[in-house]
Parts: structure tokens; C-alpha cells; sequence
């Protein structure tokens, strides 16, 4: 039997070799990994997705019930508001007509109580009100 001789070029292509055999086993197990994190983040898409659309049904649900109350809320103001402008009137008409009058009355009734009370009598309250002349 007789040995080849082997060269140190054999040694370096055989060590090459090794390290491209060593580098593919290396990046075919980060492929596997990174498909691994793919289907994981897959599955969790479509989690969400799957979570999303009820939850987006039900805001809908939420902004039409929403939008009712706020129709309902403006109904109210708009009465509110023809309420106020009905008892401004009320309170103007009421004025008009009965606020004149009732000062005139309690004017001249306490006019006549004064008269009563203190005319000619010396009364100092009868005399509030006078200028004296000096």
C-alpha cells in the first residue's frame, strides 16, 4: 500500500471544504429559525385579525348608539332653548303689564301712609326728605 503524498494545497482545500460544509449547516438552521419566527408571527396576525373585527363592529355599534344620543341631546336644547325664549317673553309681557302698575300702587299707597302718619304733627320722619333753608 503507498500513501499519496498530500500537499499542504490538499490540507487547505480540505479545510475549505470543512468551513463551507460548516457555514451552509450554519445558515440552513438560521433559515429554519427565521421561518420559525415567520409562522409565529403569522399565527399572531392572524390572532389580531381575527380579534379586530368584532372589536371594529362593535365600535360601530358604539358611534351609531352614539350618534343617536347626540341627535337626542340636540332635540333637547332646541327645546330648552324655545322654552328659555318662551319665558323671557312671559317675564317681559308680565312686566309690561303688571310691573307698572304694582310700583304706581305701592307708590302711592306708601305716599299715603306717610300722609297719614305724619302730616303736621312734627313728626321728624315727616320731615326727612326737606331741605332747610338757611
Amino acid at each position: 500500500m503507498s500513501v499519496a503524498p498530500v500537499s499542504i494545497g490538499d490540507v487547505a482545500g480540505v479545510v475549505a471544504a470543512l468551513s463551507f460544509a460548516f457555514l451552509v449547516l450554519r445558515l440552513g438552521s438560521l433559515i429554519g429559525k427565521a421561518g420559525a419566527v415567520l409562522d409565529e408571527a403569522r399565527i399572531g396576525v392572524r390572532g389580531v385579525s381575527e380579534q379586530t373585527v368584532p372589536l371594529l363592529s362593535q365600535v360601530t355599534d358604539t358611534v351609531a348608539s352614539t350618534n343617536e344620543q347626540i341627535v337626542r341631546l340636540d332635540t333637547i336644547t332646541a327645546n330648552v332653548s324655545s322654552m328659555t325664549t318662551n319665558v323671557n317673553a312671559l317675564t317681559s309681557l308680565f312686566a309690561a303689564t303688571l310691573g307698572s302698575p304694582v310700583v304706581k300702587v305701592a307708590a302711592f299707597t306708601y305716599g299715603v301712609r306717610s300722609a297719614i302718619h305724619g302730616a303736621g304733627k312734627g313728626n321728624p320722619k315727616a320731615r326727612r326728605g326737606r331741605r332747610r333753608r338757611g
